[in-house]
Formats: C-alpha cells, sequence, structure tokens
C-alpha cells in the first residue's frame, strides 16, 4: 500500500513560498525601476510639461471667452437682423402680388437694414447666418438665379428633419430648370436619403423617379418608385405608383 512523505510535502510548501516571495520581489522591483524612469522623465521635462499644460488651459479659457463674450453676442445680433428679411420673404410666399419685389428686398435688404445676403456674408458661422444661405438660395430661386441659388443653397446645412432636404431638393429644382437632368437627379437622391420621413422621401423619390424616366435611366427610375410602394404605402406619392412602375418596366423592355 502506497504511502505519501509528509516532510516531502512540507519541503514543497516551503520551496513554493521562497517561489512566490521571489517573484513578488520582482514584481515590485520593476514597479519601481518603472516608477524611478517616469519619476526623472517628469523632472527632466518638467519645463516643458508645464507649458504644453499652460496652453492647455489657456485654450479651453479662450474657447470658453470666445462662446460668451463674441460667438453669443454675434448670435444674437445676427438673429435680429435675420427678422427684417425673413418678413419680407414670408410676404411673398403668401402674396401672389409684386412677389418679385419683396424677394428682391428680402435678398439686398432695405432702409439701411440688412437682407439675406449681407446677413450671410457677415455672420458667416452663425445660425442666422446658416439660415440666411438657405433663405437666399429659396429667393434666387424663385427669382430664376439658378447659379446664385445653387451657391447659397450649398452652403447652407441642417440637422432639422425638413429642412436639410428642401435645401438639396431645391438644388435639383435649380439643375431641373437650367435643363441639367443628371444634376437634378442626383440631388432630388440626396435629398430622399438625406432623412428618412413619411414627406419629403417620398416626395424626392417621386421627382427622382420622373428625372431618371426622363433621362433614360429606367432602373434608378423603377427603384425610386418601388422604393415609394414598399417603404411609404401612406404617402400621397404612393397612391397611383403602380402606374410609374409599370412605366418604368415597359419603358425599360423597349
Amino acid at each position: 500500500m502506497a504511502t505519501y512523505k509528509k516532510t516531502g510535502s512540507k519541503a514543497k510548501k516551503g520551496q513554493n513560498k521562497i517561489e512566490d516571495k521571489s517573484t513578488t520581489a520582482e514584481v515590485f522591483n520593476t514597479l519601481d525601476e518603472t516608477a524611478s524612469r517616469s519619476e526623472q522623465f517628469v523632472i527632466k521635462n518638467q519645463n516643458i510639461i508645464f507649458i504644453i499644460l499652460g496652453l492647455i488651459v489657456a485654450a479651453v479659457l479662450g474657447y470658453l471667452a470666445y462662446q460668451k463674450y463674441v460667438k453669443g453676442p454675434q448670435e444674437k445680433e445676427a438673429a435680429n437682423e435675420l427678422a427684417f428679411p425673413k418678413a419680407y420673404f414670408e410676404d411673398a410666399m403668401s402674396n401672389p402680388v409684386a412677389v418679385d419685389s419683396l424677394l428682391t428686398l428680402s435678398l439686398n435688404g432695405a432702409d439701411g437694414k440688412y437682407g439675406f445676403i449681407d446677413i450671410a456674408n457677415n455672420y458667416n458661422g452663425t445660425k442666422a447666418g446658416n439660415l440666411a444661405n438657405y433663405y437666399a438660395g429659396i429667393s434666387n430661386l424663385k427669382l430664376k438665379n439658378y447659379k446664385e441659388a445653387i451657391e447659397y443653397l450649398e452652403k447652407f446645412s441642417s440637422n432639422d428633419e425638413l429642412l436639410g432636404p428642401t435645401a438639396k431638393g431645391a438644388i435639383g429644382d435649380a439643375f431641373a430648370d437650367i435643363n441639367q437632368p443628371e444634376d437634378a437627379l442626383e440631388y432630388y437622391l440626396k435629398a430622399a436619403n438625406l432623412r428618412n420621413n413619411n414627406f419629403s422621401t417620398p416626395f424626392f423619390l417621386f421627382k427622382a423617379g420622373n428625372t431618371a424616366m426622363e433621362i433614360e435611366k429606367y432602373s434608378k427610375a423603377l427603384d425610386a418608385f418601388n422604393r415609394i410602394k414598399n417603404e411609404y404605402p401612406n404617402s400621397e406619392e404612393a397612391k397611383n405608383i403602380d402606374i410609374y412602375i409599370n412605366k418604368a418596366i415597359f419603358a425599360s423592355k423597349k
């Protein structure tokens, strides 16, 4: 019958303790060496480190001061300036009389007040300046100044559910009016894909489909019409969409 020797077991346990102590000592020695090297690095480069920290603090304080004392007042001033031409713009949208004159006033201003063009140029980087680009673009589109309309609308950006797509779609309209349907198609698709909702998306998909049909890009037209049918069945554009789908299918087989 086999038996275990107790003395051998004790010796092994003692050896393990010695090894554990040795390993622990090595870890602490390594940590000490690393800490020592870090301290030496800090001491050697403390001037540079303090300069970098000072620059970071100065940058943060400068940014906060700019936001409070420059950006904030500028935003308020720009918003106040925007009210004047916006009133003319809204009047033009609701009043069938003298539309061109009202839009011209909204663009150029009057009585010492800024119009959209001045606000876009002088308050670049503000929310009101950004909106001025949108209004200037739409005003120029209505006045058939297509090049200027595209220029201002390209500068406009927005996360709004409708304003962003509307601006892209308006660029498409401008290109369509100057007989550049390929560019119009590109911007209609951008407008449709910019946001996903039941109003602007099917609306611009429908425009994209019809434009694609005009330039005989039937597969793109079919894709647009099918998206309306499958993804936006309750939209206004989906009511007679099967007619347009069949037209695209028939045209593609010619």
